[in-house]
């Protein structure tokens, strides 16, 4: 057992560098290729970075249906969204003392991401996910990437042209994000495994975690960069992305299994973090209390999903 925790605890390390890397990468790619398009570098963070961060999540949910354990994607969702907003938000804000809201989210993204959250209580009340709800989901995404797409664009300070180079770096720093991703999820698991940490466990916690490293580690890069909005922008998007995706696409496959206690906390905390999200955002910054107050609910959630999971 020894041998095999060193073993686990060497991928997880090595894979959180290239993580890390890739992420260096892709972020700086992502902005100045925006720029030179004359996008804002919040609609930057809903989209490009938001999805590409979202990856893993999508990809392991995937895994799991087609191994057989649907019932893991709604706990890959939830615990990712969960630790986006209380985790990644909370670090960011951490970090940047007073992080500003660049772009205007109470018109229409926030209440997607509101929506997405309520949506997703209902949906899965009689405990299945079904393709029909999975359509109505990705409908929905559909029109929230329109509508960043289509937001007010703006002339930068100073003229900005992406060559070919930071075409190749983005796709470049995108798949050294993914696979670093996956394979520190791996590490995770693995560790998990040796301890004798519980699959239910694993789904709420340790998977959402592993599947969240992208946008911890590309948020953080951001704030450290001074570019706050592509911080707060990756976290709404990336939450956006992984109610409406993550849980739409795999359930195009087959009905997802939902495990009956979800609905009894796991989905109401998010609602709740959801909420207090909105409510953070309506005051146009996040500031270093804030950020701590998340991190504590944060490490709430962790302690009850451990303590109560199904």
């Amino acid at each position: 057992m020894e041998s095999g925790l060193l073993i686990n605890f060497l991928v997880f390390t090595v894979s959180l560098a290239v993580l890390i890397k890739g992420s260096d990468w892709f972020v700086d790619s992502a902005e100045k290729i925006g720029l030179s398009l004359g996008i804002n570098s919040f609609v930057i963070g809903v989209t490009i970075v938001a999805m590409g961060t979202s990856l893993p999540e999508l990809a392991s949910s995937i895994a799991a249906v087609n191994s057989g354990e649907s019932e893991i994607v709604i706990g890959n969702v939830v615990g990712s969204n969960v630790t986006n907003i209380l985790l990644v938000l909370g670090i960011v804000a951490l970090i940047g003392n007073v992080v500003p809201l660049e772009y205007n989210i109470m018109d229409v993204d926030m209440p997607l991401l509101m929506g997405s959250a309520i949506f997703i209580y209902f949906a899965v009340e009689d405990h299945t996910f079904s393709k029909f709800e999975a359509l109505i989901f990705l409908a929905a995404l559909i029109g929230f990437i329109i509508n960043s797409v289509k937001a007010d664009k703006f002339e930068p300070d100073e003229e900005v042209n992406a060559g070919i180079r930071d075409y190749l770096m983005l796709i470049v720093g995108g798949v050294l994000v993914y696979m670093g991703s996956v394979y520190t999820v791996d590490g995770l698991q693995g560790i998990s495994g040796n301890l004798g940490i519980g699959s239910e466990v694993l789904a709420f916690t340790v998977l959402a975690l592993g599947t969240s490293l992208p946008e911890v580690v590309v948020s953080v890069t951001a704030a450290r960069k001074g570019k706050a909005g592509m911080a707060i922008g990756n976290v709404l998007g990336s939450n956006i992305f992984n109610s409406y995706a993550v849980l739409g696409i795999p359930a195009l496959f087959t009905a997802l299994d939902i495990p009956a206690s979800t609905n009894t906390f796991a989905v109401p905390f998010m609602i709740a973090v959801t909420l207090l999200f909105a409510l953070i955002c309506i005051s146009g910054r996040v500031n270093r209390y804030e950020g701590l107050v998340l991190l504590l609910l944060y490490v709430f959630f962790i302690y009850k999903m451990s303590t109560n999971i199904i």
